[in-house]
């Protein structure tokens, strides 16, 4: 299970971070901006509309929400991917895709009442204060944050801050069974897109990208850097739950991968417009074997670059069909704070297929049933369950057949793990158990090196504290069984080692991680 999975058992807010990742199901240019309407008959129309209903209209109406209903009315009429970004979330969508903000610098949860500090993001302000993971904050500024049932977003709110402002916070330190006070300024966070990159063997690296932001693509090349250096010769790239991002970041990527002047994509608008982006002379790894991972969540700019590699005959995809998304929006500002982002091409991979799947213009609630249906369909589970079209079929320049018509579809299928399933209600219990566990000795841990981690703690016996302190008989059959013991220990390890610790423990148990060796090892002919 790799981190996009452990995101669905925490739910961590990154102070002051994100609210939405608007991400999730586009593909975008960064540097569009124009007005919604020019000067015409239709502006003058609805201008006069809202002034009717504003100064004549029988009952109090709020027209600000009665225009942003109605402009997502209108979206919704054209494709799935044209959406409205309100004044209140369009600041932190673009933090998440700039890749940075302002704040103190924790991973936090609320355990119980408390807000808790997971994590310290290294080089943050809150590093520099001297704040420990396993801190309570009890007020920020003048607001009590204990007792109160807020969400990680209202957290945010009160972390967060513009640069260089102050924030004075009263910390409870178990620890040492102190009240403690800090107080520091806020300063810029960065927000990491390639959280994971190790070495896998002593020549497999690998290297997980979780969006694509406006940093992805220097972190990525950091990391690409570090293990060449460290002899790799076979990169896994994993773009598994990779919902998109930024257009020229994907194909920035692309070009780390592929020879001076190979076509990455290409787009084309409702005049007929093409425009191609090509791989330049600067790539760092053209020449070693590549295998990318994706999924039914890989969508957008993860597919440009999975379909890029694909057309040009460069690596092995491995996994389930992508997601199928090949609209390119373009932000556009309203004028009072909100935008909209809206589809002006469609784009298509080097042998000329468009992976957008279908949609109509009168609604998308179906569209997004996709993958539900995908699960009844069984095409999770089965290669021979994936529908394709002959009209659809096209050719790479080694001869290999791939298809359009909605995703890139994998060289080497995997079906989704159905094993690892553990209800809902295991989640928050467990998380607080594992926390706790830590929280009892945090300097007995605090130096723990990953090799001394497997006899540093007797996962056996923690499991079995863990099955005592839950009454109900399901509850106690199901924590016997074995993705339980795996999941407590991967719960251990990101305690102690962050992310790269969890998916390090999962990693032994990961299909498509371990097709990746079994064909590396020569063992399927």
């Amino acid at each position: 299970m790799s981190k996009r999975s452990s995101n669905t058992i925490f739910f961590i807010g990154v102070a002051a971070a994100i609210g939405v990742l608007i991400g999730s199901v586009l593909d975008f240019n960064k540097s569009a901006s124009v007005s919604l309407f020019s000067n015409n008959t239709q502006e003058v129309k609805i201008k006069r509309l809202i002034n009717y209903i504003a100064y004549d209209y029988v009952d109090e109406v709020n027209t600000d929400s009665l225009l942003d209903n109605t402009i997502n009315l209108l979206l919704k009429n054209l494709d799935p991917h044209s959406v409205y970004i309100p004044k209140s979330e369009l600041q932190s969508i673009q933090e998440s895709m700039n890749g940075s903000f302002y704040g103190i610098g924790i991973q936090f949860r609320m355990i119980r009442d408390s807000v808790t500090v997971l994590n310290i993001i290294k080089g943050g302000p809150s590093e520099k204060a001297g704040l420990l993971a396993g801190d309570r904050i009890l007020i920020a500024d003048k607001d009590t944050l204990f007792g109160k049932d807020y969400t990680s977003n209202k957290i945010m709110e009160f972390l967060k801050g513009k640069e260089k402002n102050n924030i004075s916070l009263t910390i409870y330190r178990k620890q040492n069974r102190e009240e403690l006070a800090f107080s520091f300024n806020r300063g810029k966070v960065n927000l990491i897109s390639v959280p994971i990159s190790f070495m896998l063997s002593d020549k497999i690296g690998y290297i997980q990208v979780e969006r694509f932001a406006k940093n992805t693509y220097d972190e990525f090349l950091t990391a690409l850097k570090t293990l060449k250096a460290e002899g790799m010769q076979t990169l896994v790239l994993d773009l598994r739950g990779n919902t998109g991002g930024y257009m020229d970041i994907a194909n920035d990527i692309a070009d780390e991968f592929l020879k001076d002047g190979k076509l990455i994509v290409f787009t084309k608008n409702k005049g007929g417009k093409i425009t191609n982006s090509m791989a330049t002379s600067k790539g760092i790894y053209e020449e070693n074997k590549v295998y990318v991972l994706i999924d039914e969540q890989s969508a957008s700019a993860s597919e440009i670059v999975a379909g890029a590699l694909q057309d040009n005959d460069r690596g092995i995809i491995v996994g389930r069909r992508s997601f199928g998304k090949g609209l390119v929006q373009q932000e556009m500002d309203l004028g009072d704070g909100s935008a909209i982002r809206l589809t002006t091409a469609r784009y298509y991979t080097p042998t000329g297929r468009s992976i957008q799947k279908p949609y109509n213009h009168t609604g998308n609630k179906n569209y997004f049933k996709d993958l539900k249906n995908r699960n009844f369909s069984g095409e999770l589970l089965y290669k021979d369950s994936i529908h394709v079209i002959d009209s659809l079929k096209f050719t790479t320049p080694k001869g290999k057949i791939v298809y359009g018509g909605g995703g890139i579809i994998p060289d080497v299928f995997i079906p989704i793990d159905t094993t690892g399933y553990l209800p809902a209600f295991h989640y928050g219990n467990i998380n607080n158990f594992v926390f706790d566990f830590i929280d009892k000795d945090r300097k007995k841990y605090s130096n723990l090196t990953w090799e001394d981690f497997d006899k540093s703690i007797d996962f056996d016996t923690a499991l079995s504290e863990y099955i005592q302190s839950n009454s109900s008989d399901y509850h106690k059959k199901i924590s016997k069984s074995a993705p339980m013991k795996i999941f407590i220990k991967a719960l251990f390890a990101r305690e102690l080692f962050g992310d790269t610790g969890y998916f390090r423990v999962y990693e032994k148990k990961d299909k498509m991680l371990l097709k990746v060796l079994e064909l590396e090892e020569g063992l399927v002919k």
